[in-house]
């Protein structure tokens, strides 16, 4: 349907999400329509327009040039918008259920129009009020299972795999990840963000060279390899949920990585959230760990079985093989994200919302250790019932 509308990027109003709404047609006719703002993310704005009788909305979302945790001083690319759009498509060729449905996109004006997904809840918020959402491992777990077969070299032809690779290069927001994520938080970096409380734990960290070694591994495996289309921030703050329905946001910073990475991102937001609680309330955060990998690696062994397109899929040692190294990609990756999440610049409520101070400085003391064991002994874990003894040994050691 073609629908007019200014070719010049200009960030959106309230007023403008509505007569947007009312351009594409997507209330009937004489709808009375309220809007309101309620991204709380870094790099967009985000309008819920809700018909006022039926309470019936859409989510209209817009990238900035610029990143908004730090203002226009961080110009970003807006292309970021089309890479979301086609990711959330691509996604829902594969896993409907798990994704918000896309009515429209604008590349000049940087806008996605979509499902209004605000019956559910934003996961970290829901953990950090201790509920326990049954079935988002289940959920994520499948989702990435089926996102990452399907869009790799054994899911799809492998030249049609190169074209959709080229369709998701994405450098802009890769530089972010591999900054924020891999490299400013083990160096003596501007912006590293933490208490001056931790500063010994801090420097130890920047004088580590064998750990500097193992995350430059690790970030080399980011840089290079292209395993499939993945979500590239899949922290719980990029999933809405319930005990039913789980769905998946966000996937601007989505490119050809390693298959690990999103599993990686997806266990460390759940460690994090289980260093903010008590001791007898952390065992649904490790279920949801083992949980999700699981099914993942179930389902993807069911895909490789039955739906492989690669000659060698029959090997004798090769799905073990890709699975053994994705699962200690991702205790690498968990690791990362763990020491970015308590001392680079982007934190987490889950540990900067622990209202004790002394707790919460012991808590990102244990995070640093936390994530400095998972880098340093992702090789030597076998299974995650072994990421519960890693975690329980990182705290009883800080405690001895």
């Amino acid at each position: 349907m073609p629908v007019s509308h200014p070719t010049v990027y200009e960030p959106l109003t309230e007023q403008g999400a509505i007569s947007l709404a009312v351009r594409l047609g997507l209330f009937p006719e004489g709808t009375p329509l309220a809007c309101r703002e309620i991204g709380d993310g870094n790099l967009n704005l985000v309008f819920r327009v809700v018909d006022q009788q039926t309470k019936k909305g859409i989510i209209v979302k817009q990238a900035l040039p610029y990143a908004k945790v730090v203002g226009e001083s961080w110009p970003l690319t807006l292309k970021r918008a089309v890479i979301e759009s086609n990711a959330l498509r691509t996604f829902a060729s594969y896993v409907p259920q798990y994704v918000p449905k896309v009515y429209y996109s604008d590349e000049s004006l940087a806008i996605t129009v979509m499902e209004d997904l605000s019956h559910l809840q934003i996961a970290r918020k829901g953990l950090i009020e201790g509920k326990t959402y049954p079935l988002l491992s289940q959920h994520i777990g499948e989702f990435i299972a089926k996102t990452s077969f399907y869009t790799s070299d054994f899911g799809m032809n492998q030249q049609e795999k190169k074209q959709l690779a080229q369709s998701f290069v994405n450098p802009e927001l890769c530089k972010i990840t591999e900054d924020l994520v891999f490299t400013d938080p083990f160096f003596n970096h501007e912006t590293n963000n933490f208490e001056d409380e931790l500063r010994d734990d801090v420097k130890a960290l920047w004088n580590d060279d064998k750990l500097r070694l193992e995350v430059a591994k690790l970030k080399r495996k980011f840089l290079t390899e292209g395993d499939a289309l993945i979500h590239g921030d899949l922290h719980t703050g990029s999933i809405f949920a319930s005990d039913e329905e789980t769905k998946i946001i966000d996937p601007e910073f989505a490119f050809y990585g390693p298959f690990g990475f999103d599993i990686g991102q997806f266990f460390a937001n759940l460690l994090l959230n289980a260093l903010s609680r008590p001791e007898q309330q952390q065992e649904p955060l490790f279920a949801h760990i083992d949980k999700t990998w699981d099914v993942f690696a179930t389902i993807f062994s069911d895909l490789w079985r039955t739906h492989n397109v690669e000659p060698y899929a029959k090997t004798e040692g090769l799905l073990e093989d890709v699975l053994h190294h994705t699962f200690i990609d991702a205790i690498g990756f968990a690791g990362c994200e763990v020491i970015r999440r308590t001392i680079g610049l982007a934190h987490v409520a889950d540990l900067d919302g622990i209202e004790d101070k002394e707790e919460r400085l012991q808590a990102k003391r244990y995070a640093l250790r936390l994530g400095r064991s998972l880098i340093l002994q992702r090789e030597t874990l076998s299974s995650t019932k072994e990421i519960r003894s890693l975690f329980a040994q990182t705290v009883l050691a800080a405690t001895n």
